[in-house]
């Protein structure tokens, strides 16, 4: 299969020539690895995986001699199995002034995470890679930062096909995970099936220490029943028989390994009596559908969760589009107490962009009503709309617009 061009790659370039050390998080097989081999391929940077045990065991037992038989430039993957290098590698990074020295891919387990940052502080850059977006399938990189205004959606909309709802739902139920792309419906659930049984459960059983994997299996797949949902984790626990304690232990973990992301609520001291629950979703829409046996695009997008999954891959195209971008973005969603929401909040340089989600390819204009409550706590209000299956941008006002789900 030819390599994939990953958005990624522009930000990991320019952190290389900036940072001496790099981490990249993800959930397994998004494509960490090809990613690095592909920017390392004709250079000199040694290669070293510590799914290997003989060089697993080295690291653990003498971080000095894995150094001198590795040598740097380096690029090791799964680091997060022999934290015992971070301390060495501090060390080296201190004794050369040369940049991009080491390359790293690691899940971001919680307990890896803070021993990294602490004993890396100022030396190391992390950044996150997801499963392939659309505009990576699609091979299409925009020119111009996201911004929501008409005439940026315009400039998009010239670089793509017309949005078209039985290829979104191709997308969703596939997935991003580069190995599914493409292939047929028998090796698609083969890969999930394998990809459940071998790595998560693996990995659960290492990081998590959970043993029970019979009731792990039943509440991952009552995190695919509630997805696009508020977190309940009453619901979650009471699915796979266990207690709500363990079942936010469990969420955490699965968050840590890639695989849900929690979209956080918005918060502010302006605006009161504000929900503290996030939102669920699945960073691969097609793990999401294996488990809940949607069997195929069609059913998918014809059943009672398609709602759900269209908001889900929407959720993450924007996640996606933040993570590889240039400016820091926050998201996040507004519900208060009077169970009023508005499905996004991207928050850039104190200025929100209010955003809802819709099915539809003509949903109801009414909606963007909502976005007053930003008006009255006296936040900056941006650019904003309804992101839905329309086929091209359609003002609605002179803040929002109809946007096609396949420009952002």
């Amino acid at each position: 299969m030819d390599y994939i061009t990953r958005e990624l790659e522009r930000k990991f370039i320019k952190m290389n020539g900036f940072f001496k050390a790099i981490l990249v998080t993800g959930a397994r097989q998004v494509g960490k690895t090809t990613m690095l081999k592909h920017l390392a391929a004709g250079t000199d940077r040694t290669y070293v995986t510590l799914d290997n045990a003989v060089a697993r065991d080295l690291a653990k037992r003498d971080p000095v001699l894995f150094f001198q038989t590795y040598k740097p430039p380096i690029l090791i993957d799964e680091v997060q199995k022999a934290p015992e290098l971070f301390e060495q590698i501090k060390i080296m990074c201190d004794e050369s002034e040369e940049k991009g020295l080491f390359w790293l891919t690691g899940s971001q387990q919680y307990k890896m995470m803070k021993k990294i940052k602490d004993t890396l502080a100022g030396r190391l850059c992390i950044l996150e890679l997801y499963s392939l977006s659309q505009r990576e399938k699609n091979k299409i990189i925009f020119d111009t930062e996201l911004d929501f205004s008409l005439e940026t959606l315009q400039n998009r909309q010239r670089q793509v096909p017309k949005n078209d709802v039985i290829s979104v739902f191709n997308h969703i139920w596939e997935g991003g995970m580069p190995q599914v792309w493409g292939v047929d419906d028998e090796l698609r659930s083969e890969y999930f099936n394998s990809y459940v049984e071998t790595y998560l459960m693996r990995d659960v059983a290492e990081e998590g220490g959970i043993t029970d994997m019979v009731r792990f299996r039943k509440f991952l797949n009552a995190c695919a029943a509630l997805v696009s949902e508020q977190v309940n984790f009453a619901n979650l626990a009471e699915a796979a028989d266990i207690s709500q304690p363990t079942a936010k232990n469990w969420l955490k973990i699965l968050q840590g390994l890639g695989i849900i992301y929690l979209l956080e609520p918005y918060s502010n001291n302006a605006l009161q009596r504000l929900t503290k629950t996030p939102k669920l979703y699945f960073c691969d829409t097609g793990l999401c559908a294996y488990l809940s046996m949607w069997l195929t695009p069609a059913t998918l997008m014809h059943g009672a969760a398609s709602g759900h999954f269209y908001e889900n891959y929407v959720v993450m195209e924007l996640v996606k589009n933040y993570s590889y971008g240039k400016v820091k973005s926050n998201i996040t969603y507004y519900r208060d107490s009077n169970a009023k929401e508005i499905d996004v909040f991207v928050e850039e340089n104190s200025i929100i962009h209010p955003l809802e989600i819709k099915k539809s390819s003509n949903p109801n204009n009414r909606e963007i009503k909502k976005y007053s409550v930003i008006d009255k706590a006296s936040l900056n209000r941006g650019n904003g709309g309804i992101i839905c299956m329309c086929e091209e941008p359609v003002p609605i006002d002179n803040d929002n617009c109809l946007i096609p789900s396949n420009l952002i």
